[in-house]
């Protein structure tokens, strides 16, 4: 999987920050989705490689995420910001998370980096409104 986030972070658009971020997804099915960063001058638009990764496998119906790669060009490891833990729990707050630059990798659980997230069980239980 770090493999696969490397050769996709050719394809990073970080034009502003220059600092460019791709990400590895695997489902339960074995299948890989990748992503890279996607910066905006309007910068609140800007995209991580993470949602990214995790949005293309939403959209292919792949929900059931067991683990995910951040990859940067630095030395040490990228730790996932707080909207991507939180985007990653809603489909498996117990992830793993493997963070890894040039020169280390490091390995965790979604639920170190994240505790107590809010998941779909906080949502009080509603009937569902036809469409």
């Amino acid at each position: 999987m770090i493999e696969r986030a490397k050769a996709a972070l050719k394809n990073a658009y970080a034009p502003y920050s220059n600092f460019r971020v791709a990400a590895a997804v695997r489902t339960k099915s074995g299948r890989i989705y990748t992503g890279v960063n996607v910066e905006n001058a309007s910068y609140g638009l800007t995209i991580c490689a993470e949602r990214v990764a995790v949005f293309k496998a939403v959209s292919e119906g792949d929900r059931d995420i067991e683990a995910v790669v951040v990859y940067t060009d630095t030395e040490e490891p990228t730790p996932p910001c707080g909207a991507c833990r939180q985007v990653i729990a809603e489909f498996n707050p117990d992830a793993l998370i493997v963070m890894a630059g040039r020169s280390r990798t490091y390995t965790a659980k979604l639920s170190e980096l994240l505790p107590n997230p809010f998941t779909p069980t906080r949502l009080p239980k509603t009937p569902r409104s036809e469409v």
